[in-house]
């Protein structure tokens, strides 16, 4: 019964991150990408997670671990991106 409800949350999450793939190609506007860029990152971890645990091993707690960092990251630099047009700030001045 366990193995099913994963197999099966398994496949919904997959669809899910389908349709955020969809709502990256197609999204109304820039923010909306980022978000869903954010989503796949989350989908992702649950997956990975998932597969651990169907797997019955502990080897994706390091993929989990980078993935969601990357995610986190990614999500940053997108965000920063959109608020000021550039990612990293140049603060000093040129005497």
């Amino acid at each position: 019964m366990f193995q099913t409800i994963m197999h099966i949350s398994l496949l919904i999450i997959s669809i899910s991150t389908i349709l955020f793939i969809y709502r990256v190609v197609k999204g109304p506007s820039t923010p909306d990408r980022v978000v869903a860029l954010d989503a796949i990152g989350i989908n992702l971890v649950a997956i990975t997670a998932i597969l651990s645990v169907v797997l019955k091993t502990s080897a994706f707690l390091e993929v989990i671990l980078l993935i969601s960092i990357l995610a986190f990251i990614g999500t940053v630099a997108f965000s920063k991106y959109l608020e000021r047009g550039v990612i990293i700030d140049n603060d000093r001045d040129n005497h």
